[in-house]
């Protein structure tokens, strides 16, 4: 799957050794410089980075492109080798044309990958043969804890063999696309839009607790809000979030301070605050 680069208009094709480096970066770096701004996307970068630098000979695309690599991702890291690939694949055959494209495929798939990740390898296998493991050590018997040590080494043999499966996917879906790379991205960004709306009525929390008394008449200021569209508030504020972005002089963490000192404010006066 050639890219053609910038520069000498030459076809660039990523090899067994950049999947496998790539994939030897995710597995011991891909939560480095974890933050609560960006979660996972140094490590994200981190990943990409000697695949950018062979696809983008253009510096300005270079640039860019980590940029693009280097906003908000987060997921669960044993399975996001998967979304790795794929998007290692689409940049493969379409350069930057793939940019808001894998932007989207990165903000539509890390949610649903962060849930299955987090149910299997967080919650049900160590549940399971944890449990086990542990009753056989506290019986005294060794076997509890190579049983243990074995469903690790199979989680780890399993993360190194999603990156180049996700990368073969990605393959597979440019080639079958053809030359719609436009509705992908369509597809893509609408994806990603649709999960990003969904998780604001479960992540963003805010009320307002203001109430009107008029003799016996009492009217919550939360209840009309809820009768107008549920979740008014939260969506607003992230409106307003998203809009601020927008601005020159406004970034992420100047952005978060904003909204710190704006909750305290409103929340004294009882504005915002727990219904």
């Amino acid at each position: 799957m050639p890219s053609a680069n910038t520069k000498t208009d030459q076809p660039v094709k990523l090899t067994k050794h950049d999947l496998f480096q790539a994939n030897w970066r995710w597995l011991w770096s891909s939560q480095i410089c974890w933050n609560y701004e960006r979660m996972m996307s140094t490590g994200y970068l981190f990943t990409m980075l000697p695949t950018l630098k062979k696809l983008y000979k253009n510096d300005q695309d270079l640039i860019e492109m980590m940029k693009m690599h280097n906003q908000f991702f987060n997921t669960n890291a044993y399975v996001g080798g998967f979304i790795v690939g794929m998007d290692m694949a689409i940049e493969e055959k379409k350069g930057r044309k793939a940019e808001e494209t894998v932007a989207g495929l990165k903000a539509g798939l890390m949610g649903p990958f962060a849930g299955v990740g987090d149910t299997i390898v967080g919650v049900i296998l160590p549940t399971i043969f944890g449990s086990i493991g542990a009753y056989m050590g506290l019986k005294g018997n060794p076997t509890g804890a190579i049983l243990w040590l074995l469903v690790n080494f199979a989680v780890l043999i399993l993360r190194f063999f999603l990156l180049p499966l996700g990368y073969s996917q990605g393959e597979k879906l440019i080639y079958a696309a053809g030359d719609k790379l436009n509705r992908i991205t369509d597809a893509a960004i609408l994806l990603g839009v649709t999960v990003v709306g969904a998780l604001i009525p479960t992540v963003v929390s805010a009320n307002v607790p203001l109430v009107f008394k008029t003799g016996k008449v009492v009217l919550k200021a939360q209840t009309v809000l809820n009768q107008i569209m549920p979740s008014l508030v939260p969506v607003a504020l992230v409106a307003l979030s998203y809009w601020l972005l927008g601005k020159k002089k406004m970034n992420s963490t100047r952005l978060i301070v904003l909204v710190l000192i704006l909750g305290i404010v409103l929340g004294a006066f009882g504005i915002i605050g727990k219904s």
